[in-house]
């Protein structure tokens, strides 16, 4: 005669396979650093603190981008002299990141009003994914 239930080896192989399943979930989910979108954001975001910053302080801000990171700079004594408070210091793009400058290293300085003395274009790129960034003219920093 049969109880009811559950035998022992039923509920182990049951386990078994949630944890396996489970682990394959846990591996295909994004890095905490994120994709292409998140550091396209942050970037962006960045980019839009560091105009307001010209602006507050009525003083030119750079902003150097590369393949690899970016970062800041504010004139001082005649030079650019890079920028160590947060949130505008020098960030790597992140693990399995990069950008797509269309050749080098790139440069945009914001006037005291928030001008750029150029338009950026870039992209941030992850794998197969690739995220446009533009500062516009008139300083307006645009994702898609």
């Amino acid at each position: 005669m049969r109880a009811n239930g559950f035998t022992l080896v039923e509920l182990l192989v049951v386990i078994a396979a949630m944890g396996l399943l489970a682990s394959a979930a846990v591996l295909m989910w994004p890095g905490a650093g994120g994709g292409a979108r998140e550091a396209a954001v942050r970037f962006a975001s960045r980019a839009a603190a560091a105009r307001d910053e010209a602006v507050l302080t009525g003083q030119p801000l750079g902003l150097w981008v590369t393949a690899s990171g970016y970062g800041f700079e504010r004139l001082r004594g005649g030079s650019w002299q890079p920028i160590s408070e947060r949130p505008l210091t020098q960030q790597d793009w992140g693990r399995g990141l990069s950008a797509d400058t269309g050749g080098g290293a790139r440069r945009v300085r914001f006037d005291s009003v928030g001008l750029p003395d150029a338009p950026l274009e870039l992209a941030v790129t992850a794998g197969g994914d690739r995220v446009p960034v533009r500062i516009e003219a008139d300083g307006e920093v645009r994702l898609p």
